[in-house]
């Protein structure tokens, strides 16, 4: 199994390396590098569909056809969703001011700061999906309590989105601030939602002493979402531009869904 697991990792590391050349190339004909965001929630259903691939005849298999619906079905339905929000704009401001630090060719760095950078995120935060296809029978409590953060997480982060979409779509609503819907619960919903499924993923993974060492894959993904550029990123462009931050700010809960303070 140490051998076959080991495969699966180069080849997965393979497939995600193919696909970020791929969209470095894409993101270097249209002029712009967010074409990385799309990739980055294909990338992990890239690795769900070749981890199941080639872990065949390993672990157990209703687990891993679940591990590869549930990556998968996140993954696209992220990039699907940043490809409609992205599409028709121009470059996102973190890329911008990314590659502004660049020294030398642009091109060069925006490969190797933007889009192997994700890779390799991608690859580490897979770890889940890609040791629980050897895993054994699966702990029936954490399967179902992994499949339970995967739903919660996965309606907080399309419904947010949604909302967030439909809110942005009505031209009465410019300059305002998003406070209805799950966004009165929580700043984040989308955010919030992420780290659930990756949570979630993890637990539907646990089958072994090994996949307990993949915990770094939900910790990681929550981090980044809170401290690296999800949130933190997020609050600081709002509340430098955006009236009335401060107070939604104030009364609402950052990260963790939670009734409104004061009311």
């Amino acid at each position: 199994m140490t051998a076959a697991l080991g495969a699966t990792l180069g080849l997965t590391a393979a497939a995600l390396l193919v696909l970020v050349l791929l969209a470095f190339a894409a993101g270097t004909a249209a002029g712009r590098h967010n074409v990385a965001d799309v990739a980055w929630g294909l990338g992990f259903a890239v690795v769900a569909v070749v981890a199941l691939i080639t872990s065949a005849g390993h672990g157990e298999g209703a687990r891993r056809a679940l591990l590869a619906a549930a990556t998968v079905i996140w993954g696209l339905r992220l990039a699907a969703h940043i490809f409609r929000r992205g599409r028709g704009g121009g470059e996102d401001p973190r890329y911008a001011a990314l590659l502004g630090k660049a020294k030398g060719r642009r091109g060069l760095y925006a490969l190797r700061n933007i889009y192997l950078a994700q890779g390799a995120l991608i690859w580490v935060i897979s770890l889940p999906v890609q040791a629980g296809m050897f895993a054994g029978r699966p702990l029936a409590p954490l399967l179902v309590l992994g499949c339970l953060l995967w739903l919660c997480g996965l309606f907080f982060e399309a419904v947010g989105d949604r909302q967030l979409e439909q809110f942005k779509a009505d031209r009465a609503n410019r300059g305002k601030i998003m406070d209805r819907g799950l966004w009165r619960y929580t700043r984040h919903p989308n955010y919030f939602g992420d780290a659930c499924v990756w949570w979630g993923i993890f637990l539907i993974g646990c089958g072994s002493w090994l996949s307990l060492a993949t915990v770094i894959s939900p910790l990681l993904m929550t981090y980044l979402l809170v401290w690296g550029s999800g949130k933190r990123l997020a609050e600081k462009r709002m509340a430098a531009g955006r009236p009335g931050y401060a107070d939604y700010a104030a009364r609402t809960s950052g990260f963790i869904p939670l009734p409104p303070r004061g009311g």
